[in-house]
C-alpha cells in the first residue's frame, strides 16, 4: 500500500490526527512518546547510552501497536517519518496541554473524547 502524498506538513497534519481517531490510540502515543522522551533523556544524561535504542523501542512500539490492534491501519511513519515524528510530540503536547481537542474538530475526527 502506497503513502498517500502531502504537499506540505499543513496538509499532512489532518491526516495524521485521522489515523489517531481513537482516545486510546492518543493515549498510548502520548504514553510512548512521553516514555521514549524520558529513556532518551536518561540514557544521554546519566545513565547507559543502550537506553537510547530502548527509548525508539518503546517509542515506536507503542505507537505501531495501537495501530495495528486498535485503528487497524498502517502507521504514518511508515510513509512520512519525520513529519509523523513532529506530529508524535506535537499530538502529545497538545494533549497534555489540552489543545488537542480543537485540533481534532478542524480535521473531522469525532471528539466525544481527547
Amino acid at each position: 500500500m502506497t503513502a498517500p502524498r502531502f504537499q506540505s506538513y499543513a496538509e499532512f497534519w489532518p491526516h495524521y490526527l485521522r489515523q489517531h481517531a481513537d482516545p486510546r490510540t492518543r493515549a498510548i502515543h502520548a504514553a510512548g512518546t512521553f516514555a521514549a522522551l524520558a529513556l532518551l533523556a536518561w540514557g544521554l544524561v546519566a545513565g547507559p547510552v543502550w537506553l537510547v535504542l530502548v527509548a525508539v523501542l518503546v517509542g515506536y512500539g507503542a505507537a505501531w501497536t495501537s495501530h495495528f490492534f486498535i485503528e487497524g491501519n498502517r502507521p504514518a511513519t511508515f510513509g512520512h517519518p519525520l513529519w509523523s515524528l513532529g506530529s508524535d510530540f506535537r499530538m502529545a503536547w497538545l494533549l497534555l496541554t489540552g489543545g488537542l481537542r480543537a485540533e481534532l474538530e478542524k480535521a473531522g475526527v469525532a471528539t466525544g473524547s481527547s
